[in-house]
């Protein structure tokens, strides 16, 4: 039975210590509101609380990768090569998310770019896009060991820096790929299956999950649902794009 004293336990609650730590961090710079360090006693409300609006200034994409240039803010950068922060068009209506780079996504520090960036690159183009005209990032911007899933503490150590690029792109549609891309950002634990196909709110963003580029390639036959899942991005941007016009 693991105790307190294990290695792995001991380094994970340091890894959650440290990501609190940089939240602090940030929201002191960007003086938002730190109500969430005010204890209160359970079961009682406070009398006229309100709500605090986020009215800080978003960041540019350049200063959160400046930001994240030399990150140690978790151990997995202990094994990369490259930083993969995103790439694409700074003011994209549609982004893509991923869960994670891979060992090519690594070696160049850029988003799908192995085989399931390829496939990516594919369904992008049949929409009618180039890769320059979205913007592709992914939860982690570490290539966890042998491509093993985001763990919990990881997640909660780099989503920060994912908000904060979505603040800064302010996309009109997020397409999530793969079950820890669409959980992660609804905070839901509901399997891709059931999550896809149907559009979420993701402050005030139009959110489609699908399956992964890299779930296509095993299995193909799903390539169908993906398809119909991107079509209704593409109609969604097309009566978005129709309204603004109008205006």
């Amino acid at each position: 039975m693991n105790n307190a004293s294990d290695p792995d336990i001991a380094k994970e609650l340091l890894t959650v210590i440290d990501s609190l730590a940089v939240t602090i961090a940030q929201d002191k710079e960007a003086k938002r509101s730190l109500s969430y360090l005010t204890a209160s006693e359970p079961g009682v409300k406070r009398k006229n609380a309100v709500k605090p609006k986020d009215a800080s200034p978003a960041l540019s994409l350049e200063d959160i990768r400046r930001d994240m240039e030399n990150c140690q803010r978790c151990p997995l950068h202990e094994g990369r090569k490259n930083v993969v922060f995103g790439s694409g068009n700074p003011q994209a209506s549609l982004v893509f998310i991923g869960e994670a780079p891979g060992a090519d996504e690594d070696q160049q520090g850029l988003p799908f770019v192995g085989r399931a960036g390829q496939l990516l690159t594919k369904i992008i183009e049949a929409m009618g896009f180039k890769r320059e005209d979205v913007y592709i990032a992914n939860i982690l911007k570490c290539r966890p060991p042998n491509n093993r899933n985001p763990r919990p503490a990881e997640i909660q150590v780099c989503e920060p820096f994912l908000v904060q690029q979505l603040k800064a792109i302010s996309p009109k549609i997020i397409c999530a790929l793969g079950t820890f891309a669409a959980q992660t950002l609804l905070k839901r634990e509901v399997p891709i299956t059931v999550l896809r196909g149907k559009f979420y709110d993701y402050h005030d963003i139009a959110l489609m999950p699908t399956y992964h580029p890299a779930y296509l390639l095993r299995n193909p036959s799903a390539k169908r649902q993906v398809w119909e899942d991107v079509q209704q991005i593409m109609t969604r941007l097309q009566t978005r794009s129709g309204e603004n016009e109008a205006d």
